[in-house]
C-alpha cells in the first residue's frame, strides 16, 4: 500500500499539471495506481458497500455513481480557488465511494494532485488524529456539514508549510 501510494505520488509530481483539471478517467488512474496488486477491484463498482459507523448508504448503480463523480468533477473545475477543489476533491470522492476500497486514498491523493498542479504542497494528514479524520467524514457524511473537515484540511496545510518549507 504504501509503494503504492508513493508511485501514485511520483506520477503526479513527474506530470504536475495532471490534475490541473479533474477528470472521471484520472481519478480512476490514480485509484488504479494506489489499489496495484492488493486484490481491490478496479474502476466503478457494481455492487452495493456500506460505511461502518454511519446509516449513510452511498449510491449503489453504476451509472449513477459515475453521473455523481462526472458532477463532482464539473463543480470543483469550477471553482477558482485551488484550496476549495482540493477540499470537495477531499470530501466529494470519499462521500461518492465510487470504489470496492481505497476511496478515501484516492480522495487524498486527488486532493494532492490539484494542490500540486497549482503550485503549492501536498498534505500527509500524518498529524491529524485517525479518529477525528473519521468524525469529521461521519459529519459530511450524515449532515453535509464540511466544517470539521475543513478545520483538519487547514489545520494539515499549515502543518505542511510550517513542517516542510
Amino acid at each position: 500500500m504504501l509503494l503504492n501510494h508513493k508511485d501514485a505520488l511520483d506520477y503526479i509530481l513527474e506530470e504536475p499539471e495532471y490534475l490541473k483539471e479533474i477528470s472521471v478517467r484520472r481519478i480512476e488512474e490514480l485509484h488504479t495506481l494506489l489499489v496495484k496488486e492488493l486484490d481491490v477491484d478496479k474502476g466503478i463498482r457494481r455492487r452495493r458497500v456500506g460505511v461502518i459507523g454511519t446509516n449513510y448508504r452511498p449510491l449503489d448503480n453504476e451509472f449513477q455513481i459515475r453521473e455523481a463523480l462526472e458532477d463532482s468533477c464539473r463543480l470543483i473545475n469550477g471553482k477558482k480557488n485551488v484550496f476549495e477543489k482540493a477540499l470537495l476533491a477531499l470530501v466529494l470522492i470519499s462521500y461518492i465511494q465510487a470504489f470496492s476500497d481505497g476511496n478515501k486514498r484516492t480522495a487524498r491523493m486527488t486532493c494532492n494532485a490539484i494542490l500540486i498542479a497549482n503550485r503549492y504542497c501536498p498534505i500527509s494528514f500524518r498529524t491529524v488524529d485517525s479518529v477525528d479524520y473519521k468524525k469529521a467524514m461521519l459529519i459530511f457524511y450524515e449532515q453535509n456539514n464540511i466544517s470539521a473537515f475543513k478545520k483538519i484540511f487547514i489545520d494539515q496545510f499549515a502543518f505542511a508549510v510550517g513542517t516542510y518549507f
